[in-house]
């Protein structure tokens, strides 16, 4: 469905550049909102998900501060979700080897298993994509990385 037709808008945009910045909100929005979803049977939040998933990337036990930097959600409290999630068992605490003073986050076994089931359903969940072949997927990477290297001010 188009743009305007999702939205209820019956003026034209000004312009192109201002539909394509309505059009990327409104798609991010319409795709978290999929994957929140997706998730909600797993009881995980695509934040939390997102923290696992560079746990489970990063080849040794990693800091809140370096996770948060590889954070999809820049302004996600971090320390704050690493605890509800030491809670839930997906990840612990361990002492930083470099330095005694700090303490680093890694993934456990619990966490790997979550992770494993949600890997098996992903596919399907990626099926959504299927209406745009491996060529248009390509292209709109292509795109949307271009569009953050022009460094909007």
């Amino acid at each position: 469905m188009r743009l305007e037709q999702e939205i209820n808008q019956t003026r034209e945009f000004k312009s192109s550049r201002q539909k394509l910045m309505v059009n990327i909100f409104f798609t991010n929005s319409w795709l978290q909102g999929e994957v929140k979803k997706f998730l909600k049977p797993f009881d995980i939040t695509t934040q939390q998900y997102n923290i696992l998933r560079i746990l489970r990337g990063a080849e040794k036990p990693i800091s809140t501060s370096i996770i948060r930097e590889r954070m999809l959600d820049k302004m996600s409290d971090t320390t704050r979700m690493i605890n509800r999630m030491i809670k839930k068992s997906w990840v612990s605490k361990v002492t930083c080897l470099s330095d005694k003073r700090l303490v680093d986050v890694q993934i456990t076994s619990i966490g790997l298993s979550l992770l494993e089931n949600i890997d098996k359903e992903m596919q399907s969940f990626q099926a959504k994509l299927d209406s745009l072949d491996h060529k248009e997927i390509d292209t709109i990477n292509e795109l949307l990385d271009k569009l953050r290297d022009s460094n909007i001010n």
